[in-house]
């Protein structure tokens, strides 16, 4: 998979055979007479699932297909696209054991459109066509051979870590956002994870904004851990996630294959695989300032709202979004006000009661990465705090931080977006942001 990605050449048919010697085929000799039956709800869930990781742009067929197969009484449901690869598994009643590839769009949109009865599939292996049946519904898909199919192989090493889905799901979709979208930087496309004693970190940055989100585990690891996964690998974990399970469910285990190239995540009947990114990542603990002059708290749905309108006015500025903090006085709240102007289009303000310690500040920031950040922040108020980002300034720094003080929570969210000071003199500062 690894070593597929990198080269990016025009696959073919050797080199997806080459992919698999590096995946490893997952025990399959080749297509066999498959004859299942299983209930077309938990087929349409694992073909959803699985159908994240087929590749949409891709010379090579194969990878255009989910591979059904049989595997210990089950039926398994894969796909990848050399980078990230997704296997599930559901209940279903084996007749014959075999494998087969089939176009993923073809039997995601076909099975989506039958009735929650019985499903039947039989491999006529000479033609490799398969044939589903479901009530008064029948079709019958061309397929490939399972033999070439790069599918994730079987990990055997010890967890390193373990999550609860929703956690893990949560602090994902809280950093994989500021991740860089050009893969010709891979290390800032990707998501920092380290394991230090009980403390899980994820980050990600692009060069203009970081997020970072901590949690503490229920058991520490022997040594520190520290991984570089692709954004795109954690966005389609995080999708295929549950948002709540009971208190009794298996949380996702994290593994990291013995040549240390790969990393799985399991959960139930879910395994994620995705290849790991060479490469040091910045020390996110000393990107983040520490010290502020200003910290202004105010709702964070009244911020995000007036941001949103703000960002109306500012699509032809370069999404310049302003923020502007002045204190009250002894017995009236402080107050915010966020404006935007295009010279072709007009101009919006916005203001809203706050309450201001220390002195007033004004800055200019990318009013989608202010959205960005505010729409997984999960506290009902956020605090602004003014930054020092050191010498060479004349850039601020917007932090969302929702460790509260109050509720002694040990769980942190925080995120830093650049920024450039407004009508002030160029210096160190900036904007940052924490729950109160």
């Amino acid at each position: 998979m690894e070593t597929a990605v990198k080269t990016r050449k025009a696959p073919t048919r050797t080199a997806a055979r080459t992919a698999a010697t590096i995946l490893s085929v997952a025990g399959i000799a080749g297509s066999g007479g498959l004859k299942v039956s299983c209930v077309q709800e938990n087929l349409h869930k694992g073909l959803q699932t699985v159908g994240k990781a087929v590749a949409n742009k891709t010379t090579l067929p194969v990878l255009n297909n989910i591979l059904i197969s049989t595997d210990g009484g089950r039926l398994k449901l894969a796909a990848t696209n050399l980078e990230v690869g997704i296997t599930h598994w559901i209940g279903c009643q084996v007749e014959q054991e075999g494998a087969i590839t089939v176009p993923a769009r073809l039997l995601i949109d076909f099975v989506s459109s039958l009735p929650n009865d019985k499903v039947t599939m039989v491999l006529d292996e000479k033609t490799r066509t398969l044939n589903i049946k479901c009530a008064r519904y029948e079709a019958n898909i061309k397929g490939i051979s399972s033999e070439e199919f790069p599918i994730i192989p079987e990990v055997t090493e010890k967890p390193l870590a373990r999550v609860p889905a929703p956690l893990l799901k949560e602090m994902i979709n809280q950093v994989a956002f500021a991740a860089s979208s050009d893969d010709s930087r891979p290390v800032l496309a990707g998501v920092y994870v380290q394991i230090e004693g009980r403390e899980l970190m994820m980050a990600a940055a692009d060069g203009f904004r970081l997020a970072r989100r901590t949690t503490t585990l229920d058991a520490p690891v022997a040594e520190t851990v520290k991984l570089i996964i692709p954004s795109k690998s954690m966005i389609e974990l995080a999708r295929a996630l549950p948002d709540d399970e009971g208190e009794e469910a298996e949380p996702v285990s994290l593994v990291v294959t013995a040549n240390r190239n790969q990393v799985v995540f399991r959960h139930d009947n879910l395994e994620v695989t995705s290849r790991l990114v060479e490469g040091n990542y910045v020390d996110v603990n000393r990107v983040i300032p520490t010290d502020w002059a200003t910290r202004t708290v105010v709702a964070t749905s009244d911020l995000l709202k007036s941001i949103r309108v703000a960002s109306m006015f500012a699509k032809d500025s370069a999404n310049i979004v302003r923020v502007q903090v002045e204190p009250g006085a002894d017995l009236t709240p402080g107050v915010i006000t966020v404006s935007a102007t295009a010279a072709e289009v007009g101009d919006n303000t916005s203001q809203l009661d706050c309450s201001v310690d220390g002195e007033a500040g004004q800055i200019a920031l990318n009013g989608k990465f202010l959205m960005d950040v505010l729409n997984v922040v999960k506290t009902a108020q956020v605090a602004l705090k003014n930054a020092t980002l050191g010498p060479g300034g004349g850039y601020g720094v917007f932090l969302a931080d929702t460790d509260s003080l109050l509720s002694c929570s040990t769980v942190t969210f925080s995120a830093l977006v650049k920024g450039q000071i407004w009508k002030a003199q160029p210096g160190p500062g900036g904007i940052l942001m924490a729950c109160p």
